[in-house]
């Protein structure tokens, strides 16, 4: 459940940046605490179904988008969820040049 709640936390925080948005700005259009948000994005702290709610409405983003999907056990690994965790706050333009500099550096091994 830990891993969880670091994955849901990071993830608050990417698209809280990605807003714009302090942690006070996002406690305040959630209409919770600024503590609250601290400890949900550092992991000690979980949400209920409410605030997950909240604080979807308040960054505009669907609830899904606060979790990642469940990966296989062999995919568990800290650098791939850190690379979802950062993925998942570039825009679409962003993802699509990253897409072709991951492109163009995994083609450059093959030569």
């Amino acid at each position: 459940m830990n891993d969880l709640k670091k994955r849901f936390g990071r993830l608050v925080a990417v698209h809280r940046r990605r807003s714009g948005l302090s942690q006070f700005q996002l406690a305040e259009k959630a209409g919770v605490s600024k503590d609250l948000i601290s400890k949900i994005e550092i992991g000690v702290s979980g949400a209920s179904f409410r605030v997950i709610e909240q604080l979807a409405v308040a960054l505009r983003v669907d609830p899904a988008e606060l979790f990642t999907p469940g990966l296989k056990p062999e995919l568990r690994s800290k650098a791939y969820t850190d690379l979802v965790v950062r993925f998942a706050g570039l825009s679409e333009e962003d993802l699509l040049w990253a897409g072709e500099v991951l492109d163009a550096a995994l083609s450059r091994g093959k030569r």
